[in-house]
């Protein structure tokens, strides 16, 4: 995630637009980019306070690609050098060996103008960027990496459904993705309104299609529902208040919060969760916005593992696979961010 300043000091402070991703090469079965998929050989560089780089945490979690592609987790707080490896010993990540995410978008290209972003896909040999393009790194994920997903991995992107999610991601990350980022951003009151109407309207059309049916698309988990849950999980902790997205709160929309807790408390998901992470990095970096950096106690989080009731509905969360194993414990998130 790069929200388009020049380094921290920018978030708040200029009209907010979604950089594109630069670095647009594909991890591929056959290689035609010249990055075939290999096991061990890419390294995953994520913030579990982005919400973008959170889809690539849960799909790599969800299709079991621990073994064959290393994730690297950066310190929410980043500083103007970008995202830092502060939390590992030596503060340098201890696979690539840099201090900052920066180093490997150097050695991809010197002098490179826009962001330092995340996710971030990272070639191990040669310690260059390979790719921060967040729309695609999920995708080929579920289908580009087949050969090395574990047995019982769900099909997160299936053919023949391809077309009604790219429909509803779409709709997803322009009105609620993006559109919580253009009100929070905001430089003006009509900006705002016009932002925050365009995330209600689209949350309310969501609930009513999940009024009817437990997941986005089909009776399965779908890419779809990764990209809804990352913005979701966020809301009341980030967004209502630090982003004044404060019509109502998630916890007060029967639909919307029961499906969220469906898939927090699905294998892949919430234990991928946080919320420490998430709130000391909106509400400390984003100084143009709460320029005292003080990061609020709530929400109350035990709602989280609240039931849910969204079985009824039937619906078979991974389709014909398993779900995931448990987390490996040098990923589980520390107890702070969990409820």
């Amino acid at each position: 995630m790069n929200d388009g300043g020049d380094g921290n000091s920018g978030y708040g402070h200029r009209r907010f637009r979604r950089s594109r991703s630069h670095f647009t090469d594909r991890i591929t079965a056959d290689g035609r980019d010249g990055w075939p998929v290999t096991a061990g050989r890419y390294r995953l560089v994520v913030s579990r306070a982005c919400p973008w780089a959170s889809r690539a945490v849960i799909s790599r979690r969800l299709l079991g690609l621990e073994d064959a592609l290393s994730m690297a987790i950066a310190d929410p707080l980043q500083d103007d050098r970008s995202w830092r490896f502060t939390l590992d010993p030596g503060e340098r990540d201890p696979v690539l060996g840099i201090r900052f995410l920066g180093e490997a978008y150097d050695r991809r290209e010197t002098g490179y103008p826009g962001g330092v972003s995340v996710p971030a896909v990272v070639d191990v040999p040669s310690g260059r960027l390979v790719t921060n393009d967040y729309q695609r790194i999920t995708l080929d994920l579920a289908t580009e990496w087949r050969a090395l997903h574990r047995p019982g991995a769900p099909d997160l992107y299936p053919e023949e459904s391809r077309a009604e999610i790219d429909t509803v991601m779409a709709e997803v990350y322009e009105d609620v993705n993006n559109g919580v980022y253009r009100a929070g951003f905001a430089r003006g009151q009509e900006e705002y309104e016009e932002a925050c109407a365009a995330v209600f309207r689209r949350l309310e059309l969501l609930g009513a299609r999940l009024g009817r049916q437990r997941y986005l698309v089909g009776d399965t988990i779908t890419e779809a529902d990764v990209r809804l849950f990352t913005t979701l999980v966020r809301f009341d902790a980030v967004y209502h208040g630090h982003f004044k997205c404060n019509r109502w709160k998630l916890t007060e929309d029967p639909v919307l919060w029961a499906y969220a807790r469906d898939l927090y408390q699905t294998p892949g998901f919430g234990d991928t969760v946080d919320f420490d992470h998430i709130k000391r990095h909106y509400y400390q970096v984003h100084t143009g916005i709460n320029p005292t950096r003080i990061v609020p106690v709530g929400p109350d989080l035990a709602g989280w593992t609240t039931p849910h009731g969204r079985e009824r509905l039937g619906g078979r969360p991974f389709g014909n696979g398993t779900a995931p194993g448990p987390v490996r414990p040098q990923e589980e998130v520390p107890a702070p961010g969990r409820p």
